[in-house]
């Protein structure tokens, strides 16, 4: 029973979610009642009241979730023993972001909305930040003589992707995951890091195998 219970629960959390995310895309976050969402749910208010405690609750609920996401994307370690980025390890990470984010595409195009683009960028910042400032600091990445700032760095390229995601969303692209992950090495890893004298080295086998091989 109590099993049973449980999947009732996930089913109804997800139509509130689902319900959330078309009405925001719709209308915007402001103005949604909590009777439109659960009216667009097919619930009643009460049963939203015992998931979540309003609105802003249910936001923090399903940002909260996709920051676990990013998070868990972004682990995988991008330096080979040698010190030099591995070009592979990153393709793969940048792949399973944009899968991520088309498989949560509504919820992710509110992200990169004008409203929340902000809040979006400084949780890449600062997860950029947490995982990867030191190796930048290791690889001191110079213009010319000059250190540049590992924080300049991750704000750079937190932007550029940023404005790479909301493009890939909202301009219907048929891009797949795979193919963005390349376009933005070529525009970063391939351009910028190399003038910048990072060393870089690619290993194939390194990559993930499509899920239909």
């Amino acid at each position: 029973m109590a099993k049973k219970q449980d999947l009732r629960v996930i089913r109804t959390r997800k139509m509130i979610v689902d319900a959330f995310i078309k009405l925001v895309q719709e209308n915007g976050f402001e103005n949604l009642t909590v009777q439109e969402i659960a009216d667009e749910a097919m619930i009643n208010r009460a049963t939203f009241y015992a998931h979540f405690k309003d609105k802003q609750d249910l936001y923090h609920y399903v940002f909260s979730f996709a920051l676990d996401s990013i998070k868990e994307v972004l682990s995988i370690e991008i330096l080979t023993t040698d010190h030099k980025v591995d070009i592979s390890n990153v393709e793969n990470m940048l792949s399973r972001f944009f899968r991520l984010a088309q498989d949560n595409r509504g919820f992710f195009k509110i992200l990169t909305s004008s409203n929340n683009t902000t809040t979006l960028t400084e949780t890449l910042r600062s997860v950029l930040q947490e995982r990867y400032a030191e190796i930048f600091d290791n690889l001191e990445i110079k213009q010319g003589q000059t250190l540049i700032p590992t924080s300049f760095i991750i704000d750079y390229m937190t932007s550029i992707f940023v404005g790479i995601l909301h493009w890939w969303l909202n301009n219907n692209s048929d891009f797949s995951p795979e193919h963005m992950a390349k376009l933005v090495i070529q525009l970063i890893a391939n351009g910028h890091l190399t003038v910048m004298g990072v060393e870089m080295t690619y290993d194939p086998s390194h990559l993930d195998k499509p899920d239909n091989a």
